[in-house]
């Protein structure tokens, strides 16, 4: 126990210290006159290595006033946070009075803890081996710069790896009792129901981690009969199961999505624009990125080190000592990284979301090192034996002393990652307070330290932090030009009034919508997505009439519409390309054609050539002159045949414009309100919206 508490608060201190005295010479840089010397001031204020964390701290803050589930208080329900738990974990600490950037000395405690009940739980794998091998355990998993980088960071990986080891206590319980009652072997299955209940409110990739537990569990008890082993996955695997149930209903009821914002933003599932073998080639990209990235960056500097670990590993399920916790731990490893191949985002923030799978690659090689040693000096002597204890400890050895630069630099570069969200975010923050009050709405791509020190309101263009139900992630994951759709809905009055973006993020969104006014930098920056985010004035006034036909007789009216590019219109009628590749989105900003010194914005779908189009129009006035009004912007002349419920009704003529078209067609009286309109096969076109237009 001492032992894993010295080297918690070791690691801790290297990796926290680093971060303080790097955060320490911030002023410096900012304020050269302000700057208070070393000897006055040891340590720089708290930040974190990724903005990710603030993102917590956002949802955290909600939390502990009233707002739980709101990234911001007033926007209603998110689904974007990465974790249910550790929010209102962290909220405890705000509540106690840690606030500000004073929530990450919250979360390093919070840390601190996880990672010394971690490692006091996974002692119970080296139950069957001598009691010196566990200190293997210490030195593997807080020995790798990349794992600690992660353990300590603020995110909730700790608290996670805390949770696992309640989850391994109740597991490796039912395995021990086999000869116990029966009603005590189903206690710890209701324990471990708990604790896969608290490991899939953590992290969601942790619903195949208690599917592992629960099923491995249940076999375990199946010698005392079906029924006895059925109580057992039912006691085990429900308590998650609700919450991954409860949250996709929540997802449903608040934001009408069944996934949450994060998975739609990162997961290349939801890739709008990528067929199936394309994401089946990206997963199989991801998994073996995942394998030789841990491998051959994490784990080792000297070439082909890092493999021993994957050996070692392998080795724990030879043993028969080792082999039932080794069998659990790659499993566990496997499904993870097969879980996280999901994410498109897997190759960033210093492979995150795979550290799960490595703590526990390291925890098994830790058993297969040690049962290799402790076999190697067993009797009678034999030339294998002798062999695997002198070229066990060697390896040890060996691994250690080549691990260490890669320590040295993880903990320089948590240093560097915190110093850069401190001079970056965190500064334009306060400017953002300052400067401009808490009035002034921002539209932020980054949704974690601005907002959480601004304190202002704020619109995450990502669609992590959610706006009211609006589906921000399925947007943007689109373009950037079905988010303007969006805002689009928002009334001026509660638009953003500034954009704090990195540009480079955003294609046209700075120059068409933004006048710039400043810049936040950084130095040396690692972490941040850009050396510097830039501050614009935001302008929507080209949003003005994009709704509605440029001209518009005194005796019409608008009876339905469809708008393209718009996801909430698309969703609403039910819009399908055949076949369905192509659809991305095209956006312009063009003269108004009733007020041509006012400019036009809309968003579209371009559609290869050979592609139809089908969409439904709701709310015509039946037995009425409908007039069809498409608008477009065509830089070919085109043709476009049109069906309204199966029945054709002419042909869409778009002719070659340097500017908004809107284009009539004339179909004859439809005899319901809800029509299914089709386009057929033209060259390659772009529209952009569609009236159905009757007389009064």
């Amino acid at each position: 126990m001492l032992v894993c508490a010295l080297a918690t608060l070791h690691v801790a201190g290297r990796f926290y210290g680093s971060a303080r005295l790097q955060t320490l010479y911030s002023d410096y840089w900012t304020q050269p006159a302000l700057w208070q010397p070393h000897a006055t001031r040891a340590l720089g204020p708290w930040s974190a290595p990724l903005d990710d964390v603030f993102i917590h701290f956002d949802f955290a803050r909600s939390a502990a006033q009233g707002h739980p589930f709101e990234w911001c208080a007033g926007n209603g329900y998110s689904s974007g946070s990465t974790s249910l738990l550790y929010p209102f974990v962290l909220a405890v600490g705000y509540a106690l009075g840690a606030r500000g950037l004073e929530l990450m000395h919250w979360a390093a405690v919070i840390a601190c803890v996880s990672v010394f009940a971690t490692l006091l739980a996974l002692r119970r794998a080296f139950v069957r081996l001598p009691m010196w091998t566990s200190y293997l355990l210490p030195l593997a998993l807080l020995g790798v710069g990349a794992l600690s980088w992660a353990l300590f960071s603020g995110m909730e990986i700790a608290l996670f790896m805390a949770l696992f080891g309640g989850a391994f206590l109740s597991w490796d319980a039912i395995f021990g009792a086999t000869g116990a009652p029966t009603r005590t072997a189903l206690g710890h299955a209701v324990a471990l129901g708990f604790w896969g209940a608290a490991l899939a409110a953590t992290r969601p990739e942790a619903a195949v981690t208690v599917a592992i537990l629960a099923l491995s569990a249940a076999w375990a008890l199946r010698r005392r009969g079906a029924r006895c082993a059925i109580a057992a996955l039912v006691f085990a695997a429900m308590p998650g199961a609700l919450v991954v149930i409860g949250g996709t209903v929540a997802n449903v009821l608040f934001t009408g999505e069944a996934a949450a914002a994060g998975a739609i933003a990162k997961l290349e599932l939801y890739h709008p624009f990528l067929s199936g073998s394309e994401k089946f080639d990206l997963w199989c990209f991801y998994l073996g990125y995942q394998v030789l990235r841990l491998t051959q960056e994490h784990l080792e500097s000297i070439p082909a080190i890092g493999w021993l670990v994957w050996v070692a590993a392998l080795g724990a399920l030879y043993f028969k000592e080792t082999r039932r916790v080794a069998m659990l731990l790659w499993c566990c490893l496997v499904a993870w990284g097969m879980t996280v191949a999901l994410n498109g985002q897997v190759r960033w923030q210093n492979e995150r979301y795979s550290m799960p799978l490595l703590a526990w690659l390291l925890t098994a090689a830790a058993l297969g090192a040690g049962a290799a040693i402790v076999h190697g000096f067993r009797r009678p002597v034999h030339q294998g034996r002798v062999l695997m204890a002198t070229l066990t400890p060697a390896a040890l050895v060996a691994f250690v002393w080549q691990a260490e630069p890669n320590f040295r630099f993880q903990a320089w570069y948590f240093g560097r990652g915190a110093r850069n969200i401190y001079d970056q975010h965190v500064a334009l923050g306060r400017i953002l307070r300052d400067d401009f009050g808490s009035r002034a709405r921002v539209l932020v791509g980054d949704a974690g330290a601005i907002p959480y020190v601004s304190g202002g309101p704020t619109l995450d263009l990502i669609g992590l932090g959610g706006y009211k139900g609006m589906p921000f992630a399925r947007a943007t994951r689109a373009h950037v030009g079905s988010a303007v759709e969006l805002i689009e809905h928002i009334s001026p009055a509660e638009r953003p009034q500034l954009l704090a973006i990195y540009p480079s993020w955003w294609d046209e969104l700075p120059l068409w919508f933004g006048k710039r006014l400043f810049e936040v930098s950084d130095r040396g920056n690692v972490m941040c997505g850009a050396p510097s985010v830039v501050v614009y004035q935001a302008n929507w006034d080209s949003l003005a009439g994009s709704a509605r036909p440029a001209r518009l007789a005194p005796n019409m009216r608008v009876t339905a519409e469809f708008d393209w590019a718009d996801v909430t219109s698309e969703a609403a009628a039910r819009y399908e390309r055949l076949p369905q590749s192509g659809g991305r989105v095209a956006i312009k900003v063009l003269p108004n054609p009733a007020a041509p010194a006012r400019d036009l914005f809309d968003a579209g779908r371009n559609s290869p050539e050979g592609t139809r189009e089908r969409f439904t129009l709701d709310g015509i006035v039946p037995g009425r002159p409908l007039t069809l009004v498409f608008r477009a912007a065509p830089v070919a002349t085109l043709d476009v045949p049109v069906a309204i419920d199966g029945t054709p009704v002419g042909r869409l003529h778009l002719p070659r414009t340097d500017g908004w078209v809107e284009v009539e067609l004339a179909a004859p009286p439809v005899q319901k309100s809800r029509v299914r309109v089709e386009l057929g096969e033209s060259g390659e076109r772009v529209l952009y919206h569609v009236w159905a237009i009757q007389k009064e």
